[in-house]
């Protein structure tokens, strides 16, 4: 896997996978930044999450689940001395759908946590879950 990271000015810098995909990263005006990109710190925070998302949504298909809606909520506690990496994350999953059930829901995020997904897995953090289901 490969990025490239162009400097555009200040401390605003665009990045572009493989994928071909661009984003654009700053920081905030109190940091010396003109606040044009999010923060790279959120985009891993997004990337974890986004990686157990998808992990749990082709699990629970597996499942014979067929989610309806999925969102999470994640919060992250940061340690205060540099490199100041996070030291906690907590995921919240909000699952409904037909077909779920504790047994499944909870297997998935597991799968996912322990198993599947490389970004999770490439952090040095404590992660917590819990989750919340219905059946649509």
């Amino acid at each position: 896997m490969k990025s490239e990271l162009v400097w555009e000015k200040g401390l605003e810098f665009t990045a572009k996978g493989e994928s071909g995909h661009r984003l654009t990263m700053d920081v905030a005006p109190e940091s010396g930044g003109k606040d044009r990109g999010a923060r790279p710190m959120e985009l891993l925070l997004h990337g974890t999450a986004g990686c157990s998302a998808i992990d749990i949504v082709l699990i629970l298909k597996k499942m014979k689940a067929e989610l309806e809606d999925f969102r999470m909520e994640v919060e992250a506690s940061r340690a205060e001395q540099y490199p100041q990496r996070f030291t906690k994350i907590k995921l919240h999953y909000f699952l409904q759908g037909k077909g779920l059930t504790d047994k499944n829901v909870k297997r998935a995020i597991e799968l996912s946590l322990d198993k599947y997904c490389s970004a999770v897995n490439s952090l040095n953090a404590e992660i917590e879950y819990t989750y919340q289901f219905s059946n649509g």
